[in-house]
């Protein structure tokens, strides 16, 4: 039994019609799921004011200040003499991150008061 002209080409219309309604759905879905996912990760997160934000930003710029980038042993410095014979910096490496957290966490803190847990 074969289908007329007019019977396939309804069939073409009506099947892409139903995949651009599954396409829709998906995009729909996705975005439901990533919103969801994003809720979750935010439920247990403590809420800030806008105020709250700006003083903890401006706690990790002075955290940032208040490093002394210019102290030259807070790099790894590798050079290297070029075909040319000129002298090159070949590596450059910061070194004292954990010095840097530091300094910003001790800014931050000044902002808080570490709360009692029970559970601990």
């Amino acid at each position: 039994m074969s289908k007329t002209k007019n019977e396939l080409e309804q069939a073409i219309v009506m099947h892409e019609e139903a995949l651009e309604s599954s396409r829709n759905s998906v995009i729909v879905d996705t975005q439901d799921l990533e919103l969801a996912k994003k809720e979750l990760a935010n439920m247990n997160k403590p809420e800030l004011t806008p105020l709250q934000f700006d003083d903890l930003q401006e706690a990790i710029e002075r955290g940032i200040s208040n490093f002394d980038f210019s102290d030259e042993e807070n790099y790894d410095k590798e050079f290297e003499l070029d075909y040319d014979n000129r002298v090159t910096l070949s590596n450059f490496d910061f070194t004292n991150s954990q010095d840097l957290l530091e300094v910003i966490v001790e800014e931050v803190q000044k902002l808080f008061i570490e709360a009692e847990c029970p559970d601990e």
